[in-house]
């Protein structure tokens, strides 16, 4: 069994613990449940950001704890100043110390699309998604059947809420490509292995019909990466570990996102 085996194993409980301990009915009084949410796809291709998706995790199962320290009220904030395109908030807690008021606080202080970035196979995170202050989810092409990954995209579009399919390979990529997506991320890091590699992204660039805005995830550690993904179509770049694994992740994205600019001109 493969580490995303495990999460979905592992979800499959979850979902059902959290249903019984929050019913749909509840999370759709959520204050967010009825509110306009704000596009990613929108902010991506705006000239003015860095196309840059700054993540908060706080561990992951490759890499052990990553940051136990880090505010999401200062790192968030930090972001966005820095000039981040949108943010990713890790919710699943077993894996990634994650939980839905790290993304709630995120929402609260930021006036940016913010992605619920967990493993979703239910029709009730969706629904837990809108009610926490997400714009998108994240569907993995990898943890669910093509019927599945349309019927959940679907899902997710009646209430509003943005799209990002994520791949690690052309047929995962060829067996999805439906109209419900708004993004397809290109996952670089290999799950059997977790080793990560940019030229995934660069193999599947041309796959990717124009109607989705495509994103480069994982692996990223440098503005030459960005400017190098850039010239295969790419408009955004998921960014966590590089910035999470420091003392100050804003700091850190600030600096980085200063050098990305000197490398634009």
């Amino acid at each position: 069994m493969d580490i995303l085996e495990k999460i979905i194993a592992h979800k499959l409980t979850e979902v059902e613990d959290r249903r019984a301990l929050f019913p749909e009915k509840l999370l759709e009084q959520s204050v967010y449940f009825e509110g306009k949410t704000v596009s990613l796809k929108k902010y991506l291709l705006r000239e003015d950001k860095s196309g840059i998706i700054a993540e908060f995790k706080r561990k992951s199962p490759s890499k052990g704890m990553i940051n136990s320290h880090a505010k999401v009220e200062r790192t968030t904030i930090g972001y966005m100043q820095a000039g981040a395109s949108a943010l990713s908030v890790l919710t699943d807690a077993e894996f990634f110390g994650g939980k839905n008021e790290d993304l709630s606080e995120a929402r609260k202080y930021n006036f940016c699309p913010v992605l619920r970035k967990d493993f979703i196979i239910d029709e009730y995170q969706i629904i837990e998604a809108k009610s926490i202050g997400a714009d998108a989810i994240l569907l993995i092409a990898a943890a669910l059947a093509p019927e599945k990954l349309q019927s959940l995209a679907s899902f997710a579009k009646s209430l509003g809420l943005e799209v990002l399919m994520e791949v690690h390979n052309k047929e995962e990529l060829e067996n999805n490509l439906i109209e419900q997506l708004d993004i397809v991320g290109v996952n670089n890091r290999n799950l059997k292995t977790f080793e990560t590699t940019i030229e995934t992204s660069k193999a599947l660039a041309s796959a990717i019909p124009d109607d989705f805005v495509k994103i480069s995830e994982s692996g990223i550690s440098d503005p030459e990466s960005i400017a190098d993904l850039r010239g295969y179509g790419y408009k955004g770049f998921l960014i966590g570990e590089t910035f999470m694994k420091t003392a100050r992740p804003e700091e850190t994205a600030k600096e980085f996102i200063k050098q990305l600019k000197r490398e634009n001109r």
